[in-house]
């Protein structure tokens, strides 16, 4: 019914018999559809005769959103990384809508995506030739990446080094570093026994491991965050 309730809030007129169509099943279906969403308040209007049609009140579903508590957090870190980058365009309502987030939150997961927030550090702009050279990385590798952070979860990686090398390591996701538009992962890399910076579009693969981590704190990894090039 998702579908369909977009669909109605943005069409103008819809008839029964093009839902019908449109969606692969009878109009009966679609009336019994319709039937249930306006069961659950939805404001649908029907336009009677030829040309007429039934529609969905645009301004239904505003303050309605419904987020899954991993959309929430996802959204909420969002909204952290634009008010740390301090743009002035469109940003004008970011706290108002941060503030009814985290109030919908219990203490415990406040707790949790403050934590979260605290793990996301933003650097000056990556210089013209890091940019020049930088491509989205996979987004099976950006899932799993983002998992393994929130879960504080080691992960197994290949990592493609600028001047093509490649190696198989095993890294702790503890930070993620921008420094627009360049994501870099601050880690723990457990090849060289130490903290490493690696820029997140070169890796070419990534796996959980199932094992966890300790947060170490930031300081540890400051003398990696001090060095100039971060494109190991």
């Amino acid at each position: 019914m998702e579908l369909l309730a977009v669909q109605l809030k943005q069409d103008a007129h819809c008839t029964v018999k093009d839902l019908a169509t449109e969606h692969g099943v009878s109009t009966r279906t679609i009336a019994r559809d319709l039937a249930l969403m306006r069961d659950q308040g939805m404001q649908i209007d029907a336009d009677r005769g030829r040309g007429g049609g039934v529609r969905l009140d645009r301004n239904w579903g505003v303050g309605r959103l419904n987020l899954a508590y991993p959309e929430a957090v996802d959204l909420l870190i969002s909204i952290a990384v634009a008010e740390q980058m301090n743009s002035p365009m469109f940003l004008a309502n970011l706290g108002s809508v941060r503030r009814q987030l985290v109030a919908s939150f219990s203490p415990e997961k406040r707790a949790t995506v403050e934590r979260l927030k605290s793990r996301i550090l933003i650097g000056i702009t990556a210089s013209t030739y890091v940019q020049a050279g930088a491509s989205a990385p996979p987004k099976r590798v950006v899932q799993n990446l983002h998992q393994a952070f929130v879960d504080q979860e080691v992960l197994a990686i290949r990592y493609q080094r600028e001047d093509g090398q490649t190696s198989a390591r095993q890294i702790a996701p503890h930070y993620l570093l921008l420094k627009y538009p360049v994501w870099y992962v601050v880690a723990f890399d457990h090849l060289r026994q130490g903290p490493r910076v690696f820029r997140c579009d070169r890796l070419l693969a990534a796996q959980a491991t199932g094992t966890h981590f300790r947060l170490l704190p930031k300081i540890a990894f400051q003398p990696s965050l001090a060095e100039d090039d971060l494109s190991i």
